[in-house]
């Protein structure tokens, strides 16, 4: 079945995009609420980040652009609108829930930008398009949680910006490995092209 589908899809989308000249490092929602095993959106993807981060220490040692994104809702959740009430445990980021905060490992330097978002993807209604403008980026590379939500979501819209989406599959994760790998799938296919750590790692060293 495997290979049938792999047939099926490179006979349609087999092309590869690169990083190209001007790469941006994004972490997508690396907060505590997937770490916390008592939180309901514990999602066992500890791995996930610290790939992230040795890919974001890679990138700082290289000066390439940092962000992050968290989400951040008022306490009645209304900027969440939709999204908030069709899935209602994005309370545990309420603004001052202990959910929203970084883990302890995720070391954020006054040089790097915060992007706080309430829907998935971290170009929707957020300052994340004028930054990467503003700075000449055509490549962002992406890192973050969770694959089939807020990872697909900011892949879809950064190739529709203009944007190389690279997406490291070490470096993202999801509560289920089903959609965390069907995701991978689709975004390879589609959107961005997917990448190991190793890969990307040898491209800062290069």
């Amino acid at each position: 079945m495997n290979e049938e589908l792999d047939l099926n899809y490179n006979f349609a989308f087999a092309n590869s995009l690169g990083i190209g000249e001007r790469p941006a490092l994004i972490l997508i929602d690396f907060v505590q609420a997937y770490f916390d095993e008592a939180c309901p959106l514990y999602a066992d993807v500890e791995e996930a980040l610290e790939s992230a981060l040795r890919i974001r220490n890679a990138a700082r040692d290289e000066n390439i652009p940092i962000f992050y994104t968290n989400v951040i809702y008022e306490k009645d959740g209304k900027n969440g609108g939709a999204f908030f009430k069709k899935v209602p445990v994005l309370s545990n980021f309420i603004i001052g829930s202990p959910m929203a905060e970084w883990p302890a490992s995720l070391d954020v330097r006054p040089d790097e930008k915060i992007i706080s978002k309430q829907f998935p993807s971290a170009f929707f209604r957020t300052s994340l398009l004028s930054n990467l403008t503003t700075l000449n980026i055509d490549t962002l590379i992406i890192t973050g949680l969770t694959t089939s939500g807020c990872v697909r979501a900011t892949c879809v819209d950064a190739i529709s910006y203009g944007f190389r989406p690279i997406v490291i599959e070490d470096a993202c994760g999801d509560r289920h490995h089903a959609p965390h790998e069907a995701s991978l799938f689709d975004m390879n296919a589609k959107y961005g092209d997917v990448v190991s750590e190793k890969e990307v790692m040898h491209y800062f060293l290069t």
